[in-house]
């Protein structure tokens, strides 16, 4: 470190320090703000987190799918730790920079990676119906793409979110609200202030 800071010139030293503890500073406040941590969980309240995805977690609730399952069992991979969390980073860094950005579509729809995965998770799920009872076998989502056959969601149009979940026909969709990220101490300062 001595050696490092040798190379600096004396008077940039301060200020290099000043601007890497703002730096620190306002990564911290900007992950906790976003409540980052909330998405290492599977608690399907952490996707509400960005309010345009309220119709979508109302929906998945009604559903038959809102007892059984969270948003992760869907449209995550699930064949090992790595690749769920790698997916997950991938697609929420692809979320926040299009909601960020203010560049959503008013209906929500999977990209193809997306897809793929969300195919997978059905037939990982439903195995035994796909293959002993109804003898639909198994196909890829690629093969779909191609016409080899159906998706699932091409025969289960609302399951879990049925085909008119989007912000313009439920604009006051109910949904946990994420918990403030004010502290219970500045809030009480605040009020104290707005009283006097």
């Amino acid at each position: 470190m001595k050696k490092l800071l040798n190379l600096i010139p004396g008077w940039f030293v301060v200020p290099l320090f000043i601007i890497g503890g703002i730096a620190v500073g306002l990564t911290g406040y900007i992950i906790y703000v976003s409540r980052a941590h909330t998405y290492l969980s599977d608690d399907p309240a952490a996707c509400v987190n960005c309010h345009i995805m309220a119709p979508y977690y109302q929906s998945w609730m009604h559903s038959s799918h809102g007892k059984e399952t969270t948003c992760n069992d869907c449209h995550v991979p699930q064949d090992n730790v790595f690749n769920k969390y790698a997916f997950k980073a991938m697609d929420g860094l692809y979320h926040s920079a299009v909601f960020t950005l203010r560049g959503e579509p008013d209906v929500i729809r999977p990209r193809d990676a997306s897809s793929q995965v969300i195919m997978d998770n059905c037939i990982r799920c439903h195995t035994q119906l796909n293959t002993e009872f109804v003898n639909t076998g198994m196909i890829d989502y690629t093969q779909t793409t191609e016409g080899e056959g159906k998706k699932c969601w091409d025969c289960h149009r609302d399951v879990p979110h049925t085909v008119v979940s989007n912000i313009s026909s439920a604009p006051n969709a109910i949904a946990p609200m994420p918990e403030s990220p004010v502290p219970a101490w500045l809030k009480k300062m605040m009020n104290n202030k707005k009283s006097k």
